[in-house]
């Protein structure tokens, strides 16, 4: 239920790992480093959503185009040809790790190619670095930052009111910028460039939600929450007049500008006692609809009310759905029908149990129906119908007893938008999804209307541990919120996530190396236990019983024929069991809290980590002896494996930059580790299969090597390294796991803090990229550029099946005559060497019938002319062009 996201991220940097500057690398270092030598093809793993999605912004002025905002994910643009979402914040790097948190979107309703990002995950210490307004002006493809003298929090409490970011609909070079931490408000006069603050505005905000939490989490004042225009009072090229701005006082609430910012007053006769979540207003009739809660929200929220302020008259009009009295929750979500003025929706965004609350009227709140209601309790009946054969995991695989149904229509409901120029399409945004309908005034006649996710391509998974067995299913993955998935085919949702039980987070999970069909995972649970093991590759499992005083995951190790484990939970002592858990036994000698891991060969010998010291048993984790070796990170922030197939080899990544911080191999169990030189810093440590001619496995890291923050691939044990991402593929913090596959040479699976599972795959021969078969019969092209600026353009590709059969895939090739480069490419795979590209279809539009087209996107540099390419080759067969 997403309560624990506080990020993977967090525990790194509690331990230092991403705090101050990296240690200068020696000259020699370079030498050791490819910087762009192999080509991957990066994709997720699908799961299709996972986190919340505390915003949706539609732009007003162009169809179909709409952003989604991730608390620590990203941002995400909607196409509309696939109904998918694309990733827009992948080339945040390490260093700037913060700003994949995004706490508002705006897009230019003037300019539709413009839209903007106020990001940054933290306000307090967890984040080091300030917050910024990201400005792009192709629709996300590239973007420009402005740093701001303050931080701000995505993930923070009070995340998914909004939107604090916005663009004057009349004169767009102006934005406004609501901050938390008592920063007041701010405005930009030169298109999001540089921004000031609004010296003159008179409230801060005063509202924290827990004033005790020393962490500074929960004690930040949640500050200026929302800003709204009425458009209806400026014209074209002229800054909007009225401006409407949301603070976080309960007193003192809601705060209007008539003079287009110059000064502020507080808005007359305006309810108090509550906060006012969001702020819409219709100007098309005149009225400004607000959302209250006593609660910041995104988890709390017990009253709430639903406010009508008429703009003309200064009248204010309770027009909630219920009695205050019958509330259990606040108000959040909020949104108005463009095209039926009066039509207003809003959420129980913190109604838990049995379910959220949709409240629609469609008479400018004077009456309201409900998504659903009561019969006979504990009966009800639903005015929709849900869909979620995309996403089967969001049942939870449950059995509710009434009057909880499953799946449900959701939670933490606070981002609501029906699209501006279709009355029958409406999203929202859950803690774990996104839903939508396409059929939504259905409503209003009487009938059903269809819930289904509308969240493919936006994957919001935190990543804290990967599995990829020699045998069985390729992917096996320790996820925070949703626990985890066994991936059997990369590119399709799986079924189910792990349950028996169910962890809300896994936080370590490992195989038996010789016999791959046993696994254990271990992770945390409010109540019932924290550990479970599988017999079958992890298709079924069964729990475990927890050691006294157990009360979280940690990490946990598989002997390498199955027949005993090692545990280091939270709350207790390392432990040791023969067999499936039913009992365990304190293992000495080693302290707890160690990161535990086993030997991939003797099923005896297991390891550990902590603080500096490396520990060693051989009696199958009965006993631990702290080995000898000396230089190792003096923290806690390290990820230790044993290489699968050699007894006693281990390799050791991690550190901080004020101490010892890199990779480390030992091949005497432990007893001794060498650094290696080339390597300034590493936080993980995979292994794949060997390259074609190599006798020794892949190793995989995300490290800094040369001075470059990168993921990187070494085929010869660590003697030269390549990078394999690229500046547009970084994904933030990559630091809690990597795995290669060892049936796949070059595949490599990385975590990500929100961004999911990634995995890529080399363009080196013996890589794993499948074949496309080649289609047969006629085809045309149509090549459009649709947006091009200096050094840069967006162009679409349309691929019709003009012949009689159908085709079981594609592959599209051609050759740009002017040096251009693809820099991002969606709805295809894609490869380029030099001037020539090839795109494949992927997994969902492979298939296309005769008479039939597929389209995809991508965004390029060029530099001196941009022309078409002259001719396009479906596998070997011209395609005429149009």
């Amino acid at each position: 239920m997403q309560r624990t996201r506080i990020l993977t991220a967090v525990l790194a940097l509690a331990a230092g790992l991403l705090a101050g500057a990296p240690p200068a690398l020696g000259a020699d270092a370079a030498k050791n480093v490819s910087i762009t030598a192999d080509t991957y093809t990066w994709k997720n793993a699908r799961i299709d959503g996972g986190g919340f999605v505390p915003g949706i912004v539609f732009n007003r002025k162009e169809r179909n185009l709409a952003y989604a905002r991730t608390d620590i994910g990203g941002a995400y643009r909607w196409q509309q040809s696939s109904k998918t979402w694309t990733p827009l914040l992948d080339s945040v790097g390490w260093d700037d790790w913060g700003h994949t948190g995004v706490v508002s979107l705006a897009s230019d309703s003037v300019d539709p190619d413009r839209v903007y990002a106020a990001v940054g995950t933290y306000t307090n210490s967890w984040d080091p670095g300030n917050g910024a307004v990201l400005r792009s002006a192709d629709r996300g493809a590239s973007w420009q930052k402005a740093d701001l003298p303050f931080k701000l929090g995505g993930n923070m409490p009070g995340r998914g009111m909004g939107e604090r970011l916005a663009v004057d609909p009349n004169r767009n070079s102006v934005l406004y910028l609501g901050a938390p931490s008592g920063k007041g408000l701010w405005r930009s006069t030169d298109s999001g460039a540089s921004w000031s603050q609004v010296a003159n505005f008179p409230n801060v905000g005063n509202y924290v939600q827990d004033p005790s939490d020393t962490s500074g989490y929960a004690s930040d004042n949640q500050g200026i929450v929302w800003v709204t225009f009425d458009e209806s009072t400026g014209t074209a090229g002229t800054a909007t007049r009225t401006i409407y701005v949301g603070v976080a006082d309960k007193d003192n609430a809601v705060y209007r500008s008539t003079d287009a910012g110059a000064t502020w007053s507080r808005v007359a006769g305006q309810p108090t006692g509550y906060l006012a979540h969001k702020g819409v207003l219709d100007a098309a009739n005149g009225y400004l609809y607000l959302a209250y809660s006593d609660k910041g929200g995104p988890y709390d929220g017990g009253k709430g009310r639903l406010w009508r302020y008429a703009t003309g008259t200064g009248t204010w009009t309770d027009i909630s759905p219920v009695a205050e009295a019958d509330t259990y929750y606040g108000f959040s979500g909020l949104t108005v029908d463009r095209q039926k003025p009066g039509t207003v929706m809003a959420t129980a965004y913190s109604s838990w149990w049995p379910d959220t609350q949709l409240f629609r009227s469609t008479d400018s709140g004077g009456t309201w129906t409900k998504a659903w209601d009561y019969t006979s309790y504990p009966d009800r009946a639903n005015r929709y119908t849900m869909d979620v054969s995309s996403s089967p995991w969001l049942t939870w695989g449950a059995n509710p007893s009434p009057p909880e149904q499953t799946p449900k229509l959701g939670w933490m409901t606070e981002a609501l938008e029906i699209d501006p120029f279709d009355s029958n399409r409406m999203m929202y945004g859950t803690g774990a999804t996104i839903y939508g309908t396409e059929d939504l005034t259905k409503w209003d006649g009487g009938g059903r209307f269809t819930v289904r996710p509308m969240v493919q391509g936006l994957e919001e998974t935190a990543v804290n541990d990967l599995a990829s067995p020699p045998s069985g299913a390729p992917l096996l993955s320790a996820l925070g919120d949703v626990g985890g998935f066994r991936h059997t085919d990369l590119a399709k949702v799986p079924s189910m996530m792990f349950t028996q039980p169910n962890f809300t987070t896994t936080t370590s999970l490992d195989f038996a190396e010789t016999s791959p069909n046993t696994f254990v995972r271990v992770g945390d649970l409010d109540s019932g236990p924290h550990i479970a093991f599988s017999t079958d590759n992890g298709a079924n499992w069964f729990a475990g019983t927890d050691p006294s005083g157990v009360s979280g995951g940690g990490t946990v190790a598989a002997a390498a024929d199955g027949g005993r484990f090692v545990w280091s939970p939270a709350g207790a002592s390392v432990q040791y069991t023969t067999g499936f858990g039913t009992s365990w036994q304190a293992s000495s000698g080693i302290p707890a809290g160690a990161v535990v891991e086993s030997d991939r060969i003797d099923p005896k010998v297991f390891y550990g980590f902590k603080s500096g010291k490396f520990y060693v048993s051989s009696d199958g984790g009965a006993t631990f002896t702290a080995s000898s070796a000396s230089g190792l990170p003096s923290g806690d922030s390290v990820r230790f494996k044993a290489l699968p197939g050699t007894k006693g080899e281990i390799w050791l990544a991690g550190g901080a930059s004020d101490g010892a911080y890199g990779l480390w191999h030992s091949t005497d169990a432990g007893a001794t580790f060498t650094k290696l030189s080339g390597v300034g810093q590493a936080d993980t440590i995979g292994f794949g299969k060997a390259a074609p001619g190599a006798s020794y496995q892949t190793l995989y890291t995300s490290a800094k090597i040369g001075g470059v923050r990168g993921i990187f691939r070494s085929t010869d044990k660590g003697a030269t390294w390549t990078r394999i991402n690229d500046d547009a593929h970084q994904w933030g913090w990559t630091g809690a796991a990597i795995t290669g596959d060892p049936r796949v040479y070059g595949r490599v699976y990385v975590s990500t803090n929100g961004r999911g599972v990634v995995y890529g795959d080399t363009s080196d021969a013996g890589g794993g990229t499948d074949p496309t078969p080649a289609p047969t019969g006629a085809c045309t092209v149509t090549y459009r550029i649709t947006n091009q600026w200096s050094g840069g353009f967006q162009a679409e590709v349309q691929l019709s099946n003009t012949g009689s059969s159908a085709w079981d895939g594609w592959s599209l090739g051609w050759s740009f005559a002017d040096g251009q480069r693809i820099t991002q490419l969606w709805n295809a795979e894609y490869t380029q060497s030099g001037s020539a590209v090839t795109a494949r279809n992927v997994s969902w539009n492979g298939g296309v019938a005769a008479g039939s087209s597929v389209s995809f996107g991508f965004t390029g540099s060029w530099s001196g002319t941009n022309a078409r390419p002259a001719s396009f080759r479906l596998g070997e067969q011209s395609c005429t062009v149009v």
